[in-house]
């Protein structure tokens, strides 16, 4: 049977001030009004139905995600007690749907990105699954012909063709330098890593217990077990003493056989503000507002984000980052926006966990 598992950690600093530990950032209402893990969920539910869409998130965000996807059931949502990056999240989840159903093929897909048309979206996944299904020893992951150069992506190489949008994935390269960027558009050879995949829960098992296999015998002993508190118990045990690591750096760079999907979407990695001028259109002096309400008077260049009916005013100002939130505002050059985590870092040096 075909699973989707949605990943919904991560802290999400770079969207400080709104995204705070208490309300990481796929909870945020930034596009049509709904949350960014809504939007996962609503695509998703396109070709699955609710009871086979799973979500691993933080324990203390399962509240927050149950409020956002009322239609999931309990034993749908996975908690995790600490923060161990995205290899463990893929090998428990995967863990917990191969003890329930050994010839699960599930998708992985992210909780923080914005890909339309869901239709195109539907049709390269569905095509993901079919390569999963027909090549029970390989892992696929799903790649994006970029559109420019950059940095903030890490990038797959393909290789030789197996079908249509279906190549051998000859390596993964981590985020380049700008001159390496421009290298890998111009050579027509290399996707943006989505950080989306799909494969057979025993295929990446596998592979997960080759490659790591602390998780490996850790997530198996927490999907062998039934009884709920004694699996929290294990969890609590077991999972802080796991390796941080990704799911590309752990598996995907040294797997047996990888494959790449190409997905034919537009498709925006909400991971910075500086990513929402890719999804709101952009006013005649090329001012981006996520807002309900803004003014500008001379203003150029600006994203202004505010979840609140709260008036953004700005005069003469060009290229600034203004984000609104009750108890906290930033302004800063969009260029600068990438250095909003080490911004979160003083902060927390001056103020502790208050503005976290």
């Amino acid at each position: 049977m075909r699973h989707a598992v949605i990943m919904a950690g991560g802290a999400g600093v770079r969207l400080w001030p709104l995204s705070r530990k208490h309300r990481p950032k796929q909870t945020l209402r930034l596009f049509e009004k709904k949350s960014l893990i809504r939007h996962s969920f609503e695509r998703v539910a396109a070709l699955l139905p609710p009871e086979q869409i799973h979500v691993i998130s933080n324990d203390a965000h399962l509240p927050m995600i149950r409020k956002e996807l009322p239609e999931l059931s309990e034993e749908n949502l996975i908690g995790e007690p600490v923060g161990r990056d995205t290899a463990n999240a893929v090998g428990l989840a995967c863990a917990i749907l191969h003890a329930k159903d050994r010839n699960a093929v599930i998708g992985v897909f992210t909780a923080d990105h914005i890909i339309s048309p869901v239709d195109a979206f539907c049709s390269d996944i569905e095509r993901a699954f079919v390569v999963a299904e027909q090549n029970e020893d390989a892992l696929v992951t799903l790649g994006i012909r970029p559109t420019r150069p950059d940095t903030g992506y890490g990038y797959i190489r393909r290789a030789d063709r197996l079908a249509d949008g279906v190549y051998v994935v000859a390596k993964f390269a981590e985020k380049p330098n700008m001159a390496s960027a421009m290298k890998y558009v111009a050579t027509g050879e290399y996707y943006w890593n989505s950080g989306m995949f799909a494969w057979r829960a025993a295929t990446v098992l596998e592979q997960i217990k080759k490659h790591i296999p602390q998780t490996y015998d850790a997530v198996q002993q927490v999907a062998a077990t039934s009884d709920p508190k004694q699996r929290t118990a294990t969890l609590a045990e077991l999972y802080p003493k796991l390796m941080r690591i990704s799911i590309d750096f752990a598996v995907m760079e040294r797997a047996d056989r990888v494959l790449v999907v190409e997905l034919g979407c537009h498709w925006v990695d909400v991971g910075a503000w500086t990513a929402i001028e890719s999804i709101i259109g952009a006013d005649a002096d090329g001012n981006v507002s996520a807002c309900e309400k803004v003014m500008h008077l001379g203003s150029r260049g600006n994203i202004v984000v505010s979840e609140e009916p709260h008036l953004v005013a700005t005069i003469g100002v060009d290229d600034l980052v203004i984000v609104h939130s009750p108890d906290a505002t930033l302004i800063c050059k969009r260029r600068d926006a990438q250095a909003i985590k080490e911004l979160v870092n003083n902060i927390h040096q001056a103020y502790g966990d208050e503005y976290e």
